[in-house]
């Protein structure tokens, strides 16, 4: 085929066999055990190490792309630039790229697209070579069959400037997002789990800036990832981390290798309906589980729909004859929906410091309610009176943050507080600032909410 990007470390990183290669990824994929009601993600970030140091670890990703046969037809993938020196982010002009199991296209018309980006540029050397766009083709190939590829090479990029680029090849249902990058390098086997756990936490909470430079090969795209998925709300979980002193290496010096699931989350109608009564009946468990046994109910998060094993933030609220009898929970996803929900109803009833522990003989007479939020956005204000104008009273929640100091309101406060300005002043004095406090560090971010409560 004219235009093939010929393979570079076939007989090196795989197998360059194709019978050798599909049995390898077979028994790779087949190891690595998926729920029957796992959902395909939108995204994944995965290793890109020789198969015998990182394939296991990223067959636990692949493999959740069983549901999506025949409805990918394309794939966006974006690695390290390894051997080329490169700024910005670099596409190929090859029509392929070949693999021992047959080319794979090159969707020319999406990379067509990206013209009018100026961190763009084409460059054939950046990609001859490269092992972290190649290494996944194989995997990809066995779940999805027929599909095609948008090859990107990042350099020297920002994660605004990567993320520019996903949002202008995001697509619909039909695209999926591959970020290959491994973790840490060349640590001793107890300072790689403790830096790649730190890693996970900041992947899991969609937080780019708390990523180092030393902490994995493809910081640039992942740090990419991570704000496209904080302004489209998506759920992260982490479905693997290991690293070679765990697969096929001694433990004096490893590579550390991650699998993280990128989910778009469902419509919140369609969760308050699919989960509502499930989130209300697990709130009220470990409440009624705190009063027996003094702790929170621990569940089973393997045994609870996808949908509430993604991270998910939520706050539960307690009330007594229409009167706040506590209300405690998490601004930003971090753990399981699930999860967060058992904790948080655990603590409105006990650990409130505004209120005394609930007591058994007021148990019945309390009304719960579930917010779930959304993930919080950045609202673009210089000044009070331009986050005043830009606020959507009762729709948005607010967060304000200022140094250390930060404070958070509900949408549901807009029916205390109708006002924006007041609704704006009465947050910093929950945050311990002054009503008429600005600064150049003051900064605000706007959420929804979807609020599930008994009677639904």
């Amino acid at each position: 085929m004219a235009g093939m990007r010929p393979t570079a470390v076939a007989g090196y990183f795989y197998p360059a066999n194709p019978i050798e290669l599909e049995r390898t990824v077979s028994g790779l994929l087949g190891a690595a055990g998926v729920p029957a009601d796992e959902p395909a993600p939108k995204a994944i970030i995965v290793p890109h190490a020789g198969y015998i140091y990182s394939g296991p670890v990223a067959a636990t990703a692949y493999a959740r792309l069983a549901s999506a046969k025949g409805r990918i037809a394309r794939v966006v993938l974006i690695g390290p630039a390894h051997r080329v020196a490169l700024r910005g982010v670099a596409v190929p002009t090859a029509e392929a790229f070949d693999t021992p199991l047959g080319p794979v296209p090159v969707d020319r018309q999406a990379i067509a697209s990206l013209a009018a980006l100026s961190q763009v540029t084409a460059s054939d050397e950046a990609h001859a070579g490269e092992h972290s766009l190649e290494v996944h083709l194989p995997f990809l190939k066995a779940m999805l069959g027929d599909f095609a590829i948008v090859p990107l090479v990042a350099g020297a990029a920002s994660a605004d400037e990567v993320a520019q680029v996903l949002d202008l090849l995001w697509g619909g249902p039909e695209t999926l997002i591959v970020i290959s990058s491994d973790l840490s390098h060349y640590l001793d086997y107890q300072s790689a789990r403790r830096i790649d756990a730190a890693t996970t936490q900041a992947i899991e909470r969609l937080r780019p800036g708390d990523i180092g430079r030393d902490q994995a090969c493809g910081r640039i795209p992942i740090t990419g990832l991570l704000e496209v998925a904080r302004r489209r709300g998506l759920a992260c979980r982490t479905v693997d981390l290991r690293n070679s002193g765990d697969t096929a290496g001694n433990k004096d010096r490893v590579v550390g290798y991650g699998s993280y699931l990128f989910f778009e989350q469902a419509p919140p109608e369609q969760l308050r309906e699919r989960h509502g009564k499930t989130l209300i009946e697990v709130a009220k468990a470990s409440i009624t589980h705190g009063l027996e046994q003094g702790r929170p109910l621990a569940v089973a998060i393997p045994e609870f729909s996808p949908e509430l094993r993604n991270n998910g933030a939520c706050f539960v609220t307690l009330k007594m004859q229409k009167q706040l009898r506590g209300c405690v929970g998490s601004p930003q996803a971090w753990r399981p929906l699930i999860e967060d929900v058992t904790e948080n109803a655990f603590r409105a009833a006990f650990a409130d410091s505004r209120f005394a522990p609930l007591t058994a003989d007021e148990w019945p007479a309390v009304d719960l309610s579930i917010s779930v939020l959304t993930a919080p956005i950045p609202i673009a204000c210089a000044s009070e009176s331009e986050l005043v104008q830009a606020l959507r009273p009762r729709i948005d929640g607010v967060i304000l943050a200022d140094e250390n100091r930060r404070g958070l309101f509900l949408p549901a406060v807009w029916e205390q507080i109708s006002n924006p300005l007041d609704f704006v002043r009465q947050l910093k004095r929950k945050a311990g600032l002054p009503p008429e406090h600005w600064t150049p560090n003051t900064h605000a971010f706007r959420f929804t909410a979807l609020s599930i409560s008994q009677t639904d």
